[in-house]
């Protein structure tokens, strides 16, 4: 299915689709979070809830794949069941997304949806680094100044914040930051980790995140009762819950389930086109709905994140054939020489 030809209409459908979920999937969290109310649901659950949806989902693609319930039952048993050490290993990644995904909830209760989706491209130098280091993989001058200057880009944001002046409640931007701190570093080791898990192996993609997906409700209902186990008993675990929250809670189910699947057919160009539209998209949506008030530093350093978003997915130039030519020519030349 990867070598079927794909037409330019379908991989304009996957960026458009890309790009609209990460942007709707950031702004709609935003409005959830700071919507004047009393009864404010739990993130935790929603993280939890998540979880759940994204195991019923995979389950649901590995019995398309197997194509038999007899066969589902078995690649089930074999790879789950009776695997503890398989699940074991995904559990690390799980517990990290976990963390991650609740960060993702407390970054945008006190930053901007665009500050936000700016200052989280972070996680591509972080996971450049982790790259380099679990995988063993260079990266290019190109992607390295493109690496700089992402960074940089990210600090004008941070120089001077935009404001919202449409959100009445009390905000953190401080907290916010060090939301996005984390979750960025959680973000670069768990899919650099993941990935190499996936290709150590010829286990399925939906066999490996069932796995994940079973550690990832353990580790969130413990998280849900450690921080608000007291809260949820009283009001219930889905106290607050709109269909606002459960619009979030889907995007959240299936935006990354759907991108692992449609990015075969897409290549780091595209990709980095989708995280730049999907900026823009957050900024233009906080702008109408939050009162955003745009100034230059952000502006600037928006727009270099997208340029450097989009040369980190510009392909390595090959120059090993070049070097093999230019070595066999000097050969040549020695024994001509000679």
């Amino acid at each position: 299915m990867a070598n079927e030809p794909v037409s330019v209409v379908f991989k304009i459908y996957c960026l458009s689709v890309m790009t609209l979920v990460a942007a709707t999937y950031t702004v709609a969290l935003r409005y959830t979070r700071t919507i004047p109310s009393t009864d404010l649901y739990f993130s935790t659950t929603a993280v939890c809830v998540t979880e759940f949806i994204k195991l019923g989902l995979s389950l649901g693609m590995l019995a398309k794949e197997t194509g038999s319930p007899s066969r589902l039952k078995k690649s089930l048993v074999e790879h789950v069941f009776q695997s503890p050490k398989e699940l074991l290993k995904l559990s690390v990644p799980s517990v990290v997304y976990a963390v991650q995904n609740n960060m993702a909830f407390l970054a945008l209760s006190n930053l901007d949806a665009a500050v936000y989706q700016v200052t989280y491209q972070l996680k591509i130098p972080c996971t450049a680094l982790c790259t380099v280091l679990m995988l063993s993989r260079s990266l290019s001058r190109l992607q390295w100044f493109s690496v700089f200057m992402l960074c940089g880009g990210v600090t004008l944001v941070q120089w001077k914040p935009a404001e919202a002046t449409k959100v009445q409640i009390e905000q953190n931007p401080f907290l916010g930051f060090g939301a996005i701190a984390v979750a960025v570093l959680c973000s670069g080791f768990a899919g650099v980790y993941f990935e190499k898990v996936l290709k150590s192996s010829d286990t399925s993609l939906w066999v490996r995140n069932i796995q994940m997906y079973l550690s990832g409700i353990l580790v969130t209902l413990v998280g849900v009762y450690a921080t608000d186990g007291d809260k949820v008993l009283e009001k219930g675990f889905f106290f607050g819950y709109t269909p606002w929250v459960c619009f979030v809670v889907f995007l959240a189910s299936v935006g990354g389930l759907y991108t692992s699947v449609v990015v075969k057919y897409t290549d780091n160009i595209m990709k980095g086109f989708s995280a730049a539209a999907a900026i823009v998209l957050s900024t233009v949506a906080s702008v109408l709905l939050f009162g955003l008030q745009i100034t230059g530093p952000f502006a600037s350093g928006a727009m270099l994140v997208c340029v450097s978003i989009y040369l980190y997915g510009l392909p390595k130039q090959d120059t090993s054939k070049l070097t093999r030519q230019d070595a066999d020519k000097e050969s040549r030349q020695k024994l001509i020489t000679v």
